[in-house]
C-alpha cells in the first residue's frame, strides 16, 4: 500500500485521515520516508498539511476536522473541505448523501446532496479566489 493509498483508504474507513506514524506503518515504510511522502502529495497539492506538524488538515474532498460541510452517508459522515468537496465526498465513493449546509449570508439551512447518483439542491456556490489562484493560499480558499 502506497502513502496516498493509506491516507485515503483510512480516511474512508474512519473519516480521519492516518498520522504520518500511522501511515508509514500502513505503508511498511520509515516514519522519515512516510514524511517525505507527506511533503511530496503536499506539494503536488494532493494533500494540505499543517504547517507545523506536517499532519493531514485535507485529503480533498474529504477534511481531516470539522468544517461547516459535514456529509452523511448510510456508512458514516464526513466533512467536505468547502461547499464544492461536500459534493465530491459522495462522487468519490460513488454513494448518495446528504450535505448540512447553511447559507454563509443568513445561516438558513439549505437542502442539498446527492440522491441516486444525482445532485439535488438550490445552493449557490460562491468563490471568493480564482480558481487559478486556489493553490495561493489554500487553507483560505
Amino acid at each position: 500500500m502506497t502513502i496516498r493509498e493509506a491516507i485515503y483508504a483510512r480516511m474512508v474507513a474512519t473519516g480521519r485521515a492516518p498520522t504520518v506514524h500511522e501511515a508509514a506503518v500502513l505503508a511498511g515504510i520509515g516514519l522519515e520516508a512516510a514524511r517525505a511522502e507527506y511533503r511530496a502529495l503536499a506539494d503536488a497539492h494532493v494533500i494540505v498539511v499543517h504547517a507545523g506538524s506536517g499532519e493531514i488538515l485535507y485529503a480533498p474532498p474529504f477534511s481531516n476536522m470539522p468544517t461547516r460541510f459535514p456529509v452523511h452517508t448510510d456508512a458514516r459522515s464526513y466533512f467536505g473541505v468547502c461547499a464544492w468537496d461536500a459534493f465530491g465526498v459522495p462522487a468519490a465513493l460513488h454513494v448518495d448523501a446528504r450535505v448540512e449546509a447553511a447559507c454563509a449570508w443568513s445561516g438558513d439551512p439549505i437542502a442539498c446532496g446527492v440522491d441516486r447518483g444525482q445532485a439535488y439542491g438550490q445552493g449557490v456556490v460562491h468563490l471568493l479566489v480564482p480558481a487559478a489562484h486556489f493553490w495561493d493560499d489554500i487553507v483560505f480558499t
